[in-house]
This record gives C-alpha cells, structure tokens and sequence, in this order.
C-alpha cells in the first residue's frame, strides 16, 4: 500500500498500523512486543511513542484497520447484481486466503477471540466489526427474500469461522476449498 503520491513510501503511522495487524495476526496479541512492530514497520520504536503511547492504542487502531478492509469489501461485493453474487464472491475471497487461514486461522476472528479472554474493552469494538460483517450477509439474505435472514448470516458467518478454525487446526487448506463449495450450493439452494 502507497500514499497517494505513487511510490511513495506510507508514514510511519500507517506502516505501525499495518505491521500491527500483521503481527497480532502471525503471533497474536499477547506474545507480541511494540518492539518488533516497530521492527516490521521499520520505525524506529522511540518512535512508536510518538504516535501510540500503549499496546491498546495499536490494537485499537488494528482494529480500526481491519474495520476498513471490511468497509472496502463490503463496497466491492455490493457492486455486484445480485445478493446471492455477492454471498459467493465474499466466499470466493475467504476460499482465496485458505493459505493463510492455514497457517494462522481468521485474521479477525482469531483477535476477536483473543480480545475476549484478555476481559479487555477493546473487545467491545472488535464484536462491533464482527457484527457489522453479519449485518450485511444479513441484508443479503433479506433482499434475497428470506424471513430467516437474521439466522442464515449467522450460519454463514460461523461456518466461515469454524473452517477457518479446522483449516488451522489441521493445517488443510482443501478443508476451506470443501466448505467454500458446499457454502456456494447452499446459496443456490435458498
């Protein structure tokens, strides 16, 4: 990702931001250091200060940065036609990281989790984003015309979560190819 000058190498702010959601993502919260943020985000970690005083101040902007890559999904697949093309491309794209969900599960699910057994605040605003993804499969369901569209998303959504668990588990990315299929025939059947 680049400023908006192209080549341009992103601040330290957003470079901190960045490898912060990669580093929760890769060890999780609580084995990782602002050191080796600063390590990832090639910021020297005096630095880091500047710009985030605590941990939770970087895990509330980690959250706040994944709350954006939901926003910029969401905006991608509502360009599509139909709901049920905008259920199986958000499939599509879970299927697509299955390397990934291999090695270290759901990037949000896995620091929602952790952010419950931590009894933080901040876990507060992670199942803020969780449910805004539930809202919207919710609104897919809906428009798709199902009196049951409240359960359907949350029946997507725990279907994703727990492959990406089992994917983990057992270090199987077929397992998501498996589930992502029997999911896209389970849209075309509602």
């Amino acid at each position: 990702m680049t400023n908006s000058v192209a080549g341009t190498k992103p601040g330290k702010r957003e470079r901190l931001i960045e490898a912060a959601v990669r580093v929760f993502y890769e060890r999780g919260v609580e084995k990782t250091t602002i050191a080796e943020i600063a390590r990832v985000a090639d910021v020297p970690v005096g630095n880091v200060y500047y710009y985030f005083k605590t941990k939770d101040q970087l895990i509330e902007a980690a959250i706040g940065a994944h709350a954006r890559t939901l926003d910029q999904l969401v905006a991608e697949l509502d360009r599509l036609e139909t709901p049920q093309e905008r259920l199986k491309a958000l499939i599509d794209g879970w299927v697509g990281e299955r390397e990934l969900a291999a090695r270290y599960g759901c990037p949000f699910g896995s620091l929602t989790a952790e952010l419950h057994k931590r009894d933080d605040p901040l876990e507060g605003r992670a199942s803020e984003v969780m449910q805004e993804l539930v809202d919207w499969a919710r609104t897919q369901f809906e428009a798709m015309g199902r009196p049951d569209a409240a359960r359907l998303a949350i029946a997507l959504i725990a279907s994703y979560q727990g492959i990406s668990l089992l994917t983990n588990a057992f270090r199987d990315p077929e397992l998501m190819v498996t589930e992502g299929e029997r999911l896209r025939d389970w849209i075309d059947s509602l």
